[in-house]
């Protein structure tokens, strides 16, 4: 369709921020406190490949297997949620 859009996309997309969402006084920021991932990345870079879908960021995969293990989520589709 020529000419300019009509439907505004703001409805499209949302802004969400973790800070505003976790408690300052939650487990979860005690835990990000004292668990240091910077260098896990870097360590596993050789591991994964070049061609193909991107892979999980493998600090993110940690995080997320830590929060599974401290609430007790056996379910990586709970988990995700």
């Amino acid at each position: 369709m020529m000419g300019p859009r009509q439907v505004d996309q703001a409805a499209l997309f949302y802004e969400f921020s973790l800070e505003r969402h976790v408690p300052a006084a939650h487990s979860l920021r005690a835990i990000d406190r004292f668990v240091d991932l910077s260098e896990v990345r870097s360590h596993l870079a050789p591991f994964y490949g070049s061609t193909g879908r991107p892979s999980i960021d493998p600090e993110l995969l940690v995080r997320m297997l830590l929060v599974g293990y401290c609430y007790g989520i056996r379910s990586e589709r709970r988990l995700c949620e």
